[in-house]
């Protein structure tokens, strides 16, 4: 069997599973955040149940509209904020706590290798980054899911990833799924598992597996997973009072397809609009004048993301054509940057920096496009409408492309500041 295989065969309380079994499994933690809680709330209170599965085993994050901002919003997290007191759910985060859920749950040691994660986002694949299968549900599943702590699932079938050889300089994760999804297209792995394998993983961070998890969804998959590893275990290291399970898939295991991605010439890679599989190499981008800049999201709003832009930004300015916006996924994320003087860097650079959340990546709030802006964003989706105006448009890259680009106030590769 694969690695997801093995994880629903030992859920369901089965010996093995083939693509293609319907089954009935447990679930380790179920998630949802201020837009879809509500709905799975009310789906929870129609099935007349009383009390949640368990209430360890759920996390309510409040993390598309913090600050709340406006009377909706705001109605959305005192009804989610009521439900967790009343069942008193151990994993609800606060305002000056509260962060991206995708940033928040690895970081607390909620997810261990072998788990099973189920929550109502579409994102929540992110956690096969750990070894996890995680996928995302809509809300109407996710209720039933705190009254029973279990739900059913087809077993996918399995597209293997092999990336190999060595990373090139401003290459890293972003870069390795956007030109993934190029190859695969965003209807390519419909309710499949892509396994991310090779020895080009070796030189991920988790900070790059997450990124690349996180997007497995934009090419239609079930679930994305890495084989939980040394570099695994160093992260979950007094992170979890759960080890976990370190599984590998066998030899003898069976694919649909395999893809071989060789890494050593790959350049920065950038999406174009409107859709996270219309991939370019960057130097194949040409000219293209960006008002707005966007370094976050579940996507790429973690410590080292940061980290990176900095780098660039360092000693340099953001054009004065160009507004670029700075956001943290999380509050240890932020405190960090702010011992490293990374945000100093960014505020003395120009940029404006929100509170750890969502912000613009799903047109939420702050940093709305307007009719014809063009933005640079480090977030996961550039579908028409997705940042703002529908005659908008939004551009995806990594970390390094969006520093270097806010500076220039165009698109362009971090090789010419650097």
């Amino acid at each position: 069997m694969t690695i997801t295989e093995k994880i629903l065969a030992a859920h369901a309380g089965k010996e093995s599973v083939r693509p293609g079994d319907l089954v009935q499994v447990d679930v380790d933690l179920a998630l949802a955040n201020d837009i879809t809680a509500p709905l799975a709330i009310g789906v929870f209170r129609e099935l007349g149940a009383e009390g949640v599965f368990d209430r360890e085993k759920i996390a309510m994050i409040q993390d598309h509209f913090v600050p709340n901002k406006d009377i909706q919003s705001a109605q959305q997290v005192k009804l989610m904020r009521e439900f967790v007191r009343k069942q008193g759910i151990k994993h609800f985060f606060e305002l000056g706590e509260t962060g991206i859920e995708h940033v928040i749950l690895p970081e607390k040691g909620l997810v261990s290798p072998g788990d099973l994660v189920i929550g109502a986002d579409s994102h929540t694949c992110t956690y096969g980054a750990l070894g996890a299968f995680s996928s995302g549900v809509g809300s109407t599943d996710l209720g039933v899911i705190l009254a029973t702590g279990r739900t059913w699932l087809k077993v996918p079938e399995s597209i293997r990833l092999i990336y190999e050889g060595k990373l090139p300089l401003w290459v890293g994760g972003k870069d390795l799924i956007l030109y993934t999804l190029g190859v695969l297209g965003v209807a390519g792995a419909v309710y499949r598992a892509l396994e991310f394998t090779g020895d080009g993983i070796g030189q991920l961070s988790m900070a790059h597996r997450f990124t690349m998890s996180n997007m497995a969804v934009e090419a239609g998959a079930k679930n994305g997973i890495f084989e939980a590893d040394n570099v695994t275990r160093g992260y979950m290291t007094n992170r979890s009072k759960r080890e976990g399970s370190f599984i590998q898939s066998d030899p003898a295991a069976e694919y649909v397809k395999e893809i071989h991605v060789v890494l050593d010439t790959m350049e920065p890679q950038v999406a174009i609009p409107h859709s996270p599989d219309n991939v370019r190499p960057i130097s194949e981008i040409g000219s293209v004048r960006l008002d707005q800049v966007f370094l976050g999201s579940c996507t790429n709003g973690r410590l080292e993301d940061l980290r990176k832009a900095a780098a660039i930004l360092k000693g340099h300015r953001v054009a004065a054509s160009t507004r670029f916006i700075v956001i943290p996924g999380s509050p240890t994320i932020y405190r960090e940057a702010l011992r490293e003087g990374i945000m100093e860097v960014f505020l003395e650079a120009g940029a404006v920096i929100g509170p750890p959340c969502c912000g613009p990546c799903l047109g939420g709030h702050m940093g709305i496009l307007a009719a014809g802006e063009k933005a640079l964003s480090t977030s996961n989706r550039n579908f028409v409408g997705r940042m703002g105006h529908p005659k908008s448009e939004v551009y995806l890259a990594g970390p390094a492309v969006a520093a270097a680009s806010a500076i220039a106030g165009e698109i362009i590769s971090p090789a010419e500041i650097a």
